[in-house]
């Protein structure tokens, strides 16, 4: 099992974790559980993009794009 955390709400933000988790069919604690995976998940992503970008240059993004030939854009992929 896991940890148990006690958590102080505004009477308006519980009543809208509520509804918002009786409308998803899962109970509060379910809900709020997802809420954190994602939000973590969403840092942890933008974290790693970021130690990613640092890896890369400007000169191998620009050599790499010379590279790609120049074609017309298939007609179901025009704006």
């Amino acid at each position: 099992m896991g940890s148990t955390l006690t958590l102080r709400l505004p009477k308006s933000l519980h009543n809208s974790l509520k509804q918002q988790a009786k409308a998803d069919g899962v109970s509060i604690n379910q809900f709020l559980v997802t809420a954190a995976a994602e939000k973590l998940s969403a840092l942890m992503t933008h974290d790693y993009l970021e130690r990613e970008a640092e890896k890369g240059s400007r000169e191998d993004f620009l050599r790499v794009l010379k590279n790609v030939p120049h074609v017309e854009p298939e007609s179901y992929d025009k704006l």
